[in-house]
């Protein structure tokens, strides 16, 4: 029997409802968390102070900041790592030698290329294909730890986070310390240095950049760029891309492989498998959402005191908690997601989200094509021109259509069409596409 005869793409019998329904919960709220920077200037998706939001548009800013910010990307990420161990070890199986390694690395290679569709031709800036892509083949070489090491990683993973975000918050709050001390000598008496005048200026242009003026200024560009034609759009959202990517590839690639991580153990142990004991899941939830939602409280109640001034919030703030807040979050929320599962109360509902979770890729590339074609000037060119409620209206019709449409699409075909098209890749063979009885069962 031939290697490409023997290696095979899981099969629907091979699935987990839950992970399957996970991926589902997990695709649709990334689309939560992503609409702001899909349809609000930069500014005002983070700072309703600018758009003078009240009444249901500052609830919505506030619950979705305070309860999910981070958290469903979290989500996605733990089963991309859980995913990581399911291909490869299937591969084992069958397989001996350097071959699923080969496999894995070209599935991780064509989906740089998904990557590159994505942001370059779709034009959506807050891509993460690319980071999962590289960072999935770091992770690959940690697959054979067991789940207390892989554990052990993934905390690793959160001290060099919370090291970082709070070396560069204190190299900002030392700016503005040298800044103000240079401020405060009298330049009749005492002639400033170059160096000073270099620290003074440097403190002063992060005090104009916090400016509402400033933030108003940047929406204004924002909205031009992003509400003219493709090839407008086009420099706009690649450059945003690009200054993202650098900040997680290179400053913070923590953010990914904590919860790759997480995920590889969770998957190893039957925690993200629904088969853990109840008690732990009980525990993730009682420990991780008081926990997170106190710290978040604490972070967003400080961006609000300091009325949203970057300036102001980084001289009085004393620790940044965003990464420690996030990760009790997404465990207590992973928590409460399998409490209900393993319930059997809401079987009806997981087992809807079952097929958007098997097209998670198709859906992903399709919220960047649908919110694209909505918000970019090239198309409809709502961008910053629905009030926030209303964009979370275009998420929730986002959603309908993609339940429906998932549910339609897995009655027939073994696979969504993007996932179709990145097995045939991956394995130099076209898939069963069209749903036989043997593919169905």
């Amino acid at each position: 029997m031939s290697v490409l005869t023997q290696a095979q793409p899981v099969s629907q019998s091979e699935r987990i409802l839950v992970l399957d329904s996970l991926r589902g919960i997990a695709i649709l709220g990334i689309l939560l968390m992503n609409i702001p920077l899909f349809s609000l200037p930069g500014p005002v998706a983070y700072d309703p102070t600018l758009n003078h939001e009240t009444g249901i548009n500052y609830y919505l800013w506030y619950a979705v900041t305070w309860l999910f910010d981070g958290t469903q990307r979290a989500f996605f990420s733990m089963l991309f790592g859980a995913g990581i161990i399911l291909f490869v070890s299937r591969q084992e199986k069958r397989l001996t030698g350097l071959e699923p390694a080969d496999y894995f690395f070209r599935r991780q290679l064509w989906l740089i290329a998904f990557s590159i569709i994505d942001v370059y031709i779709l034009l959506w800036s807050g891509d993460i294909l690319f980071e999962y892509a590289c960072f999935g083949m770091l992770a690959f070489t940690f697959r054979k730890l067991s789940p207390k090491a892989l554990l052990i990683t993934a905390g690793i993973c959160l001290l060099f986070i919370l090291a970082r975000e709070n070396r560069d918050f204190y190299q900002q709050k030392a700016v503005i310390q040298r800044g103000e001390a240079i401020a405060a000598i009298d330049t009749t008496k005492t002639k400033l240095t170059v160096l000073e005048k270099k620290a003074l200026t440097e403190m002063n242009g992060f005090k104009a950049r916090t400016t509402r003026k400033a933030k108003l200024e940047r929406v204004t560009e924002a909205n031009a760029r992003a509400q003219g034609d493709y090839a407008t759009v086009y420099d706009y959202r690649t450059e945003f891309f690009l200054r993202s990517m650098l900040n997680f590839m290179y400053v913070q690639p923590w953010d990914v492989l904590i919860y790759f991580f997480l995920g590889m153990a969770f998957f190893k142990t039957g925690v993200i498998t629904g088969t853990a004991p109840i008690r732990l899941y009980t525990a993730m939830v009682l420990i991780g959402l008081p926990i997170g939602l106190y710290l978040s409280y604490i972070r967003v109640q400080h961006n609000i005191d300091y009325k949203f001034d970057s300036f102001a919030y980084t001289k009085n703030v004393q620790f940044m908690c965003y990464q420690l807040d996030r990760i009790c979050r997404s465990l207590g929320l992973l928590g409460v997601v399998m409490l209900l599962f393993r319930s059997g109360w809401f079987k009806g509902i997981f087992t809807v989200l079952k097929p958007v979770g098997q097209m998670a890729f198709t859906n992903y590339l399709g919220q960047s094509l649908i919110c694209g074609l909505i918000f970019n000037g090239y198309a409809f060119g709502l961008y910053g021109k629905l009030q926030r409620y209303e964009t979370y209206i275009v998420v929730a019709a986002v959603w309908v259509f993609q339940i429906i449409v998932s549910n339609m699409w897995m009655r027939s075909f073994a696979y969504g069409p993007a996932e179709w098209v990145w097995r045939s890749l991956t394995y130099w063979k076209a898939q069963p596409f069209v749903k036989t009885q043997t593919v169905a069962e």
